[in-house]
C-alpha cells in the first residue's frame, strides 16, 4: 500500500474514533431545560416535554413532583425516577401531552404540613409549591393546554406534595396520582371530587402505608371513589411498578373535569 493511502486510512480511523468520543449523533434530551423566574427574582428550574403539538388541538398537562433525594439545582436529577415513562415512544404516540418536571431546591419541600401528630395542612404553601402553581398558570397562557385535563403526580415527598397541591388548589387538577405520600385527612371532603389513584408499598419503611389507607377511607367516607393500590412485598420504591403500569396511564389520560 502506498504511503499516501496509508495516511488516508489513518486519518479516516482517527475521524471515526473522534465520532465515537463526541456524541455528535446522540439524541437530544426529550425534556428541554427550562427556568421559571418571577419578577421578584425567585427561580424554579424545570424540565418540559412537548407533545407533537397541533395548534388546532389542546393537550393535557402532566405535573410530576420528584422525591426528596432529587432536590437540588442541577435541573437533571428530577428525571431519575418515574417521569421518563411519560417520554417513551409508546407513551408519546398514544398519550401526547405537555409534561413538566420541576426541581425542588435543596433543603426545601413541595409541601407545608405539620407532622407533629396527624398531618395538618399549614396556611401558606411552600415557596417551591407557590412557584410551581405560578408556572402552571404561565404555561396555560403560553401553550395549547387543556385546562380540563391538568394532572398531578409525585413520588415520596413528591407524593406528599401532590396531596398538598390538590388540597390547596382543588379546582385546578383533573386527576391525581400520589405515590407513597401522605396528606391532611381532615381536608378529604375538599378533594373527594378529584379522580385519584393512591399507590403504596405495604412494606414501605419511609412512608407509613396507613397514611395512604386512611386517606382512601376518608375520601370514600366523604363521597370520593379513589383507587388504592397496595403492592405486597414492596418497600419505598412502589413508583417502579406504578409508572410502568399501562393501566394507570390509560386511566390517567381518560380523566377530565
Amino acid at each position: 500500500m502506498k504511503k499516501s493511502n496509508i495516511k488516508l486510512v489513518v486519518l479516516m480511523l482517527t475521524f471515526l474514533c473522534c465520532l465515537s468520543t463526541f456524541p455528535l449523533f446522540a439524541q437530544p434530551p426529550r425534556f428541554s431545560f427550562e427556568k421559571y423566574v418571577t419578577t421578584e427574582g425567585d427561580t424554579l428550574n424545570y424540565r418540559l416535554l412537548y407533545p407533537d403539538a397541533n395548534p388546532l388541538r389542546k393537550f393535557p398537562l402532566v405535573v410530576f413532583l420528584h422525591g426528596g433525594g432529587e432536590n437540588g439545582n442541577d435541573n437533571d436529577a428530577q428525571l431519575k425516577w418515574g417521569v421518563m415513562n411519560f417520554a417513551t415512544d409508546q407513551a408519546m404516540a398514544k398519550h401526547p401531552a405537555f409534561v413538566i418536571a420541576p426541581q425542588c431546591p435543596k433543603d426545601m419541600n413541595w409541601f407545608n404540613f405539620n407532622f407533629e401528630e396527624n398531618i395538618k395542612l399549614l396556611p401558606d404553601p411552600s415557596k417551591p409549591m407557590e412557584l410551581m402553581i405560578k408556572l402552571i398558570n404561565e404555561l396555560i397562557e403560553k401553550y395549547p393546554i387543556d385546562k380540563n385535563r391538568i394532572y398531578i403526580t409525585g413520588l415520596s415527598s413528591g407524593g406528599t406534595g401532590t396531596f398538598d397541591a390538590i388540597q390547596r388548589y382543588p379546582d385546578l387538577f383533573a386527576a391525581a396520582v400520589p405515590v407513597c405520600g401522605g396528606g391532611d385527612i381532615s381536608k378529604a371532603a375538599s378533594i373527594a371530587h378529584i379522580p385519584m389513584w393512591i399507590i403504596q408499598g405495604v412494606e414501605d419503611p419511609a412512608g407509613d402505608p396507613r397514611s395512604s389507607i386512611d386517606m382512601a377511607k376518608a375520601l370514600i367516607n366523604t363521597g370520593g371513589r379513589p383507587g388504592l393500590t397496595l403492592y405486597p412485598e414492596v418497600g419505598h420504591f412502589s413508583w417502579l411498578a406504578a409508572y410502568s403500569n399501562s393501566a394507570l396511564m390509560e386511566w390517567l389520560f381518560r380523566q377530565q373535569k
